[in-house]
Formats: structure tokens, sequence, C-alpha cells
């Protein structure tokens, strides 16, 4: 199967949906994405709404990867900094792969799409989090992103446990 990935700039009401089915998927699979399962889909609107403004100010930029039948296969974002001494990095963003289309180097796919996008347009260092010890860091320093440290106590889990993150940055040049 193929996949297409394109650069969004707005969302409109059916992606808008299409969007929040796929990171509530992603939470209720247990990924660590900023919100507890079982996701709470008034929460997750809210976020693709924000989301969406930012997308609009050109704050941040939304890949998606559609399949053969245009359905939302996986997403990442790139949130550009804006201050003026650091318009040259960008943080890695919600790279989700919806569950049914995992281990198809889709996200790989996105990852490269970003990067291209970010060094087409002068971003030369890019970073993100993870929390510590999920499957994703094996994914990220695949890809050559390097462990910077940890920071502890950083995210709570439902039950109020704390987590570490990891932070991770690739220089593009």
């Amino acid at each position: 199967m193929r996949y297409i990935i394109e650069a969004v700039a707005n969302l409109d009401a059916k992606l808008l949906e299409r969007l929040t089915a796929l990171l509530a998927d992603c939470v209720n699979q247990g990924a660590s994405l900023g919100f507890y399962r079982p996701a709470q889909t008034e929460r997750i609107v809210n976020y693709w709404q924000a989301t969406s403004k930012q997308l609009e100010n050109k704050d941040k930029q939304l890949f998606i990867a559609f399949d053969e039948q245009n359905n939302v296969a996986g997403t990442v974002q790139l949130n550009l900094c804006q201050k003026q001494n650091g318009c040259h990095r960008g943080e890695v963003e919600k790279l989700l792969v919806d569950p049914t289309f995992q281990r198809r180097g889709i996200a790989t796919h996105l990852m490269k799409a970003l990067e291209a996008w970010a060094q087409q347009h002068g971003i030369q260092l890019l970073y993100l989090d993870t929390q510590t010890g999920d499957k994703s860091e094996s994914f990220y320093r695949a890809r050559e992103y390097v462990l910077s440290g940890t920071i502890p106590s950083f995210v709570t889990d439902a039950q109020g446990r704390l987590h570490s993150t990891s932070v991770y940055y690739k220089e593009l040049r």
C-alpha cells in the first residue's frame, strides 16, 4: 500500500474529526501523548482546535500520511520556535500512527518529510521529548537523534505516579 504525506495548513471539520479519533486511539493504546486514558474527546478536540490556530499563524507545521483511500494513517508536527534567537530550531511533537497502520514505515516517512521541510526552511536543530523507557526511544535513536538527558518527575500518569522524560536532538546540517 502507498501513502501520501502532505503538509496541511488548516484543519476542516472532517479532518479535525479524523485527527481526534487518531489521537484518542493512540492514547487508549497506551501512548504517552499528554493525555490520560481513557481519552477524553473534549480535551482532544480542544487540543486540535488550538493546533489549528497555530497552523493558521504559521507557528507550527503539520504533516499527515494518507493511504490510498484518503484515511489518516499517521501524523507528526513541527513546532517552530518563535524566539528571535531560536528561529533555527524546532520541536518535533505528536508523532502518531494509527494502530491499524503501525509497523509499515509510516513513522519513518513522516519524520523524513518533517526533516526535509525543516532543512528547506532553515531549521538546523530538531528536538523532542518522550517518556523515558517508551518504545519510541529506540525509534528516534535509529533515526540519529541523540539523547541529551532525562528530566525526572516530568509527567504523571492517571494514577498520579511520576515519570521522567528523555530529551533528544538532531542537527540537520
